[in-house]
């Protein structure tokens, strides 16, 4: 299930090695948090791969997920701005996303109550772990209306305002199955380079405060 993602060296805005352990323990933990409510939901043990961070070229991340399920992608996509912007996407392979809503109602006669059911799986999951990041970090943040968008990694991963010509955008991506379903997803956050650099500075102010919380406990012993 895990994919190989190529780094871009050398970009404007790179994040550093601590950097990218920090970024993955925060989805890490608000991955693990909204995997706890999808637990609630069908009643299964939900199953994490560790967190990739990596900056991309737009149509790399795109294809990373396009190539290995196809073009029959559905997923549910919400917008997030604040401190940083971007989108989050909860994707499965279209015929994967049928046994998960079977677990969470019983069944799924209609495209519209396949919808409905898979937009609310896709808040639950993907405002908790928007929100627990962003607490994290103290941060808010406004999130939009899922919307459930279906087709091939190039329809999912696109973005309206694309920032500059190089199309970079920070991939932060996770995948997740279920115990005992034939169930399998991603989670993917995409955020354009001016909000990986606010991002950047928020992410070296949590590092510098939980250093500083370690000292102050060596001290005190």
């Amino acid at each position: 299930m895990s994919l190989e993602i190529p780094r871009v060296p050398d970009t404007q805005v790179d994040l550093t090695e601590l950097e990218r352990d920090a970024l993955a323990e925060l989805a890490n933990i608000g991955v693990s948090r909204a995997a706890a409510n999808l637990r609630k939901m069908v009643g299964k043990q939900v199953l994490l791969s560790v967190p990739s961070v990596e900056v991309l070229n737009q149509k790399t991340a795109a294809a990373l997920v396009g190539e290995r399920e196809g073009d029959k992608l559905v997923a549910v996509r919400q917008t997030f701005s604040g401190s940083f912007s971007g989108r989050a996407l909860l994707i499965f392979p279209q015929a994967k996303s049928l046994e998960l809503i079977r677990a969470i109602t019983g069944d799924a006669e209609t495209e519209d109550v396949e919808d409905e059911a898979l937009a609310e799986t896709g808040n639950v999951i993907l405002n908790g772990c928007l929100a627990t990041m962003a607490n994290i970090l103290r941060q808010t943040l406004t999130i939009s209306l899922p919307e459930v968008v279906r087709g091939s990694g190039a329809r999912l991963f696109e973005l309206k305002d694309p920032p500059d010509s190089s199309g970079l955008v920070l991939f932060l991506y996770i995948n997740f199955s279920i115990l005992d379903l034939d169930v399998r997803g991603y989670i993917a956050l995409l955020m354009d380079l001016p909000s990986l650099s606010n991002l950047k500075v928020l992410l070296g102010e949590f590092i510098a405060s939980v250093m500083n919380e370690n000292d102050n406990e060596i001290d005190a012993h």
